[in-house]
């Protein structure tokens, strides 16, 4: 009976040991999950309530309710309606779409020739053009204008005030889209530029048959930043447009809201409406963008 007994606290003692230690070697990922977790629910409460604000009714915003209690999915319509989104919204889609496709032709080109070939100060400039990055947006708001305007030297056509090419033509080269596939195209091995040499290609045709096919995850990211930055402008669409002509939907919902006045459900109706595009671009290419940060490196 004895034997037993110590058998019993020896193989209690032997679990409580093991279960301290299992305790103590987690006890920072528990710690860290945890905080992951909270960071997670401060991250998703406005959006939460965003959503949910959208799908109630005026007296259930005013009285605070956490859900509503029938969705009013017809707030979305007389938002569309009420703040004239149509417009803004094709505004939007044209100028981002513009924008991008200059953004991925002056960066690809550039980075490029930053990564692949080696000329004559390459390094300065590109150190130069990284130090853009340091630059507040702010402070290249004025003299963007002034040149918008045409203070500084004439345009073709005038001023670009309220013109398409005013909204996208100062935006159409970013220094950080330039790093980042200058980085990619500098890791591609220098075999793939031997065997096309050998076949006879040159910058152009290595460019476009070579390196663009093997950098599509870059390319999409790239992409999705111009997409973001370029939809969510709200600053510069505003000081350059003094019309609705060209009016972007950020500008659309910054009128809206000083126009609506107390009716929070249709204005959160509004953001959802500004915000859905983005988030359907980013789960298209969320795999291309993941792979994309991944397999950027930090090559000199």
């Amino acid at each position: 009976m004895a034997s037993d007994t110590q058998k019993l606290n020896s193989s209690y003692q032997t679990h409580k040991t093991h279960r301290e230690s299992f305790f103590t070697r987690n006890l920072g990922r528990i710690i860290l999950y945890l905080l992951l977790i909270i960071g997670a629910a401060l991250a998703l409460l406005p959006f939460y309530w965003m959503i949910t604000t959208s799908l109630m009714t005026l007296g259930e915003t005013i009285n605070r309710k956490w859900l509503p209690a029938v969705p009013q999915f017809v707030n979305y319509v007389n938002a569309w309606n009420e703040a004239d989104f149509a417009k803004y919204f094709l505004n939007s889609v044209i100028i981002t779409f513009t924008t991008i496709i200059g953004i991925l032709v002056t960066s690809i080109l550039a980075g490029y020739a930053f990564g692949r070939i080696k000329f004559f100060g390459r390094d300065v400039i590109f150190a130069i053009l990284l130090s853009t990055l340091m630059i507040p947006e702010s402070i290249t708001l004025l003299p963007n204008l002034m040149l918008i305007r045409g203070n500084i030297f004439p345009l073709p056509g005038g001023s670009w005030m309220n013109t398409l090419q005013g909204l996208t033509v100062p935006f159409m080269a970013n220094a950080f889209s330039i790093f980042l596939l200058r980085q990619f195209f500098a890791q591609i091995p220098h075999e793939l530029w031997d065997a096309a040499r050998i076949d006879g290609s040159g910058h152009f045709r290595f460019l476009l048959q070579i390196v663009i096919p093997i950098s599509k995850a870059a390319i999409m990211t790239v992409l999705l930043f111009a997409f973001t930055g370029s939809w969510n402008a709200f600053a510069w669409p505003l000081l350059v447009t003094t019309r609705n002509t060209w009016r972007p939907i950020m500008v659309g919902l910054w009128t809206f809201v000083s126009e609506a006045g107390p009716e929070t459900n249709l204005l959160m109706a509004g953001a959802v409406i500004s915000l859905l595009p983005i988030l359907v671009i980013y789960f298209i290419t969320q795999k291309q963008f993941t792979e994309g940060i991944a397999t950027t490196g930090l090559k000199g």
